[in-house]
Order: C-alpha cells, then structure tokens, then sequence
C-alpha cells in the first residue's frame, strides 16, 4: 500500500511547484502590465512647450482638474488669472446657454536651466447666431524641471 501514497505525493508536490510558478508569474505580469499602463497613459512632460501644451489642453479645453495637476507645480497660486478665465468663462457658458472654445497656436519657449518661460496667445471662441466671435488674450507661462517639466505660473500678458 506504500506505493500509491507515494504517487499521491508526487502528484501534489508537482501541482504544488506549477501553482507556485503560475501566481509568480501572474504577479510578474501584473507589475509589467502597470508599469507599461502607467508609461503609455501618462501624459509628455518632456519639454516645457510640450508640458504648456499638454496643461492647456488638459485645463482650458478638456476641464478636467485630475489630468491638469498631473502637469502642474505642487503650488498652484500662481496660477489663480489662469483659474479666474476658466471660471469667468464657465459662468458665461451658464448665463448665456453658450460654448466657449479656447485654443492656441505656437509656443514660445525661452529656456534657462531648469527654469522655463513659455509665451502663447489664447484664443477664445464661441458662435452665436451662426457666427463665430473670438477674441485673443497672450499668456506667460512659467515651467520648471525636477524629473520633469511642470506648469508652475501663468499670467495674462497686458
């Protein structure tokens, strides 16, 4: 009678060794599938007019907070004109039952270490009555690098 409980031992110690080797991999697996997730979602910080871009984006046109504070300085004071345009024109949106569009075009970059000033023109658009009006307001942005580059200040040029 020996015999069979020794077949019976094998039997798990091999069932044991490929479950063992399944959950390692599976955990493998799941560490590769994060860290790729995280690289190909995250969004390009790797230049301030990329980073000025990808917040604007992110801030002015999606207005979605999460996405925005990804690209920006931990400190965000320095960006209350920014803030203060984003509400005024969401107010608009409420009072008069409109959309407004806010674009821009190229982006000036004056770099200088790890500090960057990045200079752009907003444009502020919305049709009413079948016709496009916009109006163009120029914004300074101030970048800065530690890993990577993050929107730190932005004010209204005058």
């Amino acid at each position: 009678m020996t015999p069979p409980v020794r077949k019976r031992r094998r039997w798990r110690l091999v069932l044991a060794v490929i479950a063992g080797t399944l959950a390692v991999l599976g955990s493998a697996g799941a560490v590769i599938g994060y860290v790729a997730y995280d690289r190909y979602t995250a969004p390009d910080q790797s230049a301030p007019d990329i980073t000025v871009n990808n917040y604007l984006q992110a801030y002015m046109a999606d207005r979605n907070d999460v996405r925005a504070k990804e690209l920006a300085c931990g400190d965000t004071s320095k960006m209350a004109e920014l803030a203060a345009l984003r509400a005024d024109l969401a107010a608009r949106e409420q009072r008069f039952q409109n959309t407004f569009r806010v674009s821009w075009g190229k982006l000036d970059v004056a770099e200088r270490g790890d500090t960057a000033e990045v200079l752009v023109d907003l444009t502020i658009s919305t049709r009413i009555n079948n016709l496009t009006q916009s109006g163009r307001q120029s914004w300074r942005f101030v970048t800065e690098r530690d890993d990577k580059w993050r929107v730190c200040e932005a004010t209204q040029v005058k």
